[in-house]
């Protein structure tokens, strides 16, 4: 039985200096100020592609994979995003790594969103210049850049200039876009004669403004369709079937988890978690911490978006 919602009331406004940036708060009424000071850590992006990082994983995370399936040559990708990557970045790297062989760099922080990542904004943003998109790409030369952000709607980041969904929903959806073509303007440019592909991660449901959800994902799916990326439906892979944008705490365990029991959580039930009780947000299943860090557990929600992530990157890649 989930804890009632005046709970999370409070738990979410403290979650989202650790972790996040929801939309709006739990329960009726005004939503709660933003917080003060963000605790983004600032920290260079984690190569993982058999580098010395120490966020990469190990010879045993590469699988050799079977020849009919393997792609012709490995590729690079950079993953940016919010808390929802920030959470993500291990179990997104392990399964690229083993099911495509990929060199894999993150670097995401909590609480950004688009604005963050544009170049010229270091000043009013929470992602110092070494890490902005238009400079990872620069250096890494990527194949294809991730973007998974939720769509920062609370006034958190500076470089969204106090434009917030609940005080100026049209106005904030005009901002987004307008980021959404200048990051991948900005992407482009960087990558010269050989741009990387943008991915564009759709999110899941959102409890209190589902709406607000389904537009910035139709931004997306109408953004990569205008400018030739691909779209990575992850939220669907965390929604009900038939439900897309209805929210649930749990699921039924789906193939992978019933062949993988320990991701099952309610075994019992034949269902599994994909939030604590006082986070409706994020997907790790162990509570959140002042600095935010890559989840230290294993949790189902987070290898759902994974594994479709991975699935679209493959498909791709094999298709070039």
């Amino acid at each position: 039985m989930r804890k009632p919602w005046v709970v999370g009331v409070v738990l979410v406004a403290v979650l989202l200096g650790a972790c996040g940036d929801p939309s709006s708060e739990p329960g009726a009424g005004p939503p709660p100020p933003a917080p003060v000071a963000s605790a983004t850590t600032h920290q260079r992006a984690a190569a993982t592609p058999g580098a010395s990082s120490p966020g990469a994983a190990g010879a045993g995370d590469v699988s050799p994979g079977a020849a009919s399936g393997e792609p012709p040559e490995p590729p690079t990708v950079l993953y940016l995003g919010d808390s929802l990557a920030m959470e993500n970045q291990k179990v997104l790297g392990r399964e690229l790594r083993k099911q495509l062989r990929a060199r894999y760099t993150s670097a995401p922080y909590s609480g950004t969103t688009l604005c963050d990542y544009l170049e010229g904004s270091a000043q009013r943003s929470l992602v110092p210049a070494a890490d902005k998109a238009a400079a990872l790409v620069r250096s890494l030369r990527p194949d294809y850049v991730v973007l998974q952000f939720w769509g920062n709607a609370w006034d958190y980041t500076p470089c969204m200039d106090g434009v917030t969904y609940d005080a100026s929903p049209e106005e904030y959806f005009e901002r987004y876009a307008s980021a959404a073509r200048r990051l991948t303007e900005q992407i482009r440019t960087a990558g010269a004669a050989r741009p990387p592909r943008l991915v564009w991660v759709l999110q899941g449901p959102d409890p209190i403004t589902p709406d607000r959800v389904r537009r910035v994902n139709t931004l997306y799916e109408e953004h990569a369709a205008a400018s030739g990326g691909l779209v990575a439906d992850a939220g669907g892979a965390v929604s009900p079937a038939g439900a897309r944008y209805t929210w649930s705490q749990y699921l039924p365990c789906d193939a992978y988890e019933r062949a993988h029991p320990e991701y099952c959580t309610q075994q019992d039930r034949g269902r599994t978690a994909l939030h604590l009780d006082d986070d409706y947000l994020h997907f790790c299943l162990a509570p959140t911490t002042s600095t935010p860090k890559p989840c230290p557990v294993r949790s189902p929600g987070i290898l759902r978006i994974a594994r479709e992530i991975t699935r679209v990157l493959g498909e791709h890649v094999r298709s070039r």
